[in-house]
C-alpha cells in the first residue's frame, strides 16, 4: 500500500468504515490531523456517486466541523502544556501500569523539568520521563514539607530506647528536651496533624520520664495550658518584685519607694 493511501473504504461518496490494521489503530490513538482529513475529503469527492453528488455546502460544513474540533484539540493541548510547566519543582505521583501483568506502580518524586514532543508533555523525575496523563496527584509544597518533617521526627523517636525504663537524664535528657521544644514551638500545625498518634504518645512518655528523673512536674503538651502557666508565673514574679521594692521606715511603717 502506498505511503499516502487512505485507510478507509469509500462507498457512494461516504466513509463506510476503517480497517483494523495496526496503522489504523495507531491513527485512532493519536487522532486525525488536518492533512489526514483533507486526504479523506479528496477521496470522498473522487469516489462519490455521480448520480447523487455531495453538495459543496456539505463539504464546507464537514471542513468547518473539523476545524472547530482541531481548535478545541489545540486548546486542550495548550492547557496541558501549561499545566505541565506549573508542575516543575512540585512533588507528584505518577501511576505506571505494566501492559503485560496489568499491575500498577506508584512513582512519587519532584519534577525536575518538562519536555514536549508531539503536543505531549513529559515530566522528568529522577532522570526518567513520564507522560503527564499518568499523573494522578500533585502535592502542595506545604504538605510535602510537613511530610518530611514528620518522617525525620518519627525516625528520631525510633532511635530512643524501646523502653522508658532504659531512659536516663544524662544520656537522653537533652535530646528529649530538644524534641519537646521542637514539637511544641517549631513544628507546624500541618505536621502535627500528620503525626502518627502512637509516636505522639511515645514522645509524651519520654518527656514525662525525664521530668520524673529530675523530680519535676510533668510538662504540658497543651499550648493553652502552657500560656496560662506562663502568665501566672509572670504575675507572681511582678508581685515579688513589687514586694522587694517596698521600703520599711525606722518606726516600722511601710514606705513606698520614691519614683524619681
Amino acid at each position: 500500500m502506498a505511503e499516502n493511501s487512505v485507510s478507509a473504504i469509500i462507498k457512494d461518496g461516504k466513509i463506510e468504515n476503517l480497517n483494523s490494521s495496526s496503522e489504523t489503530k495507531k491513527t485512532s490513538e493519536t487522532g486525525y490531523d488536518k492533512d489526514s482529513f483533507l486526504k479523506i475529503l479528496v477521496a470522498q469527492m473522487k469516489y462519490q456517486d455521480p448520480m447523487e453528488p455531495t453538495s459543496n455546502t456539505e463539504y464546507i460544513a464537514q471542513y468547518a466541523t473539523f476545524t472547530q474540533v482541531e481548535q478545541l484539540n489545540n486548546m486542550a493541548n495548550a492547557m496541558s502544556l501549561s499545566r505541565a510547566s506549573e508542575m516543575v519543582g512540585k512533588t507528584v505521583k505518577v501511576v505506571q501500569t505494566n501492559p503485560d501483568t496489568g499491575r500498577s506502580q506508584d512513582i512519587i518524586g519532584v519534577v525536575d523539568y518538562v519536555t514536549y514532543s508531539g503536543n505531549k508533555a513529559y515530566l522528568s523525575i529522577d532522570g526518567t520521563k513520564y507522560n503527564i496523563d499518568d499523573v494522578s496527584e500533585v502535592y502542595d509544597p506545604e504538605y510535602t514539607d510537613a511530610q518530611k518533617i514528620v518522617e525525620d521526627f518519627q525516625k528520631a523517636i525510633d532511635k530512643l530506647p524501646s523502653s522508658i525504663d532504659f531512659v536516663n537524664d544524662q544520656e537522653h535528657g537533652l535530646k528529649i528536651d530538644s524534641m519537646y521544644e521542637f514539637y511544641m514551638y517549631s513544628m507546624t500545625d500541618k505536621a502535627k496533624e500528620m503525626m502518627d498518634p502512637n509516636y505522639v504518645t511515645a514522645l509524651k512518655q519520654y518527656v514525662y520520664r525525664i521530668d520524673e528523673l529530675r523530680g519535676d512536674e510533668h510538662r504540658s503538651f497543651d499550648k493553652d495550658e502552657i500560656v496560662a502557666q506562663a502568665q501566672t508565673i509572670q504575675v507572681e514574679d511582678e508581685a515579688e518584685k513589687a514586694a522587694d521594692n517596698t521600703a520599711v521606715s525606722d518606726d516600722g511603717e511601710t514606705v513606698e519607694p520614691t519614683v524619681l
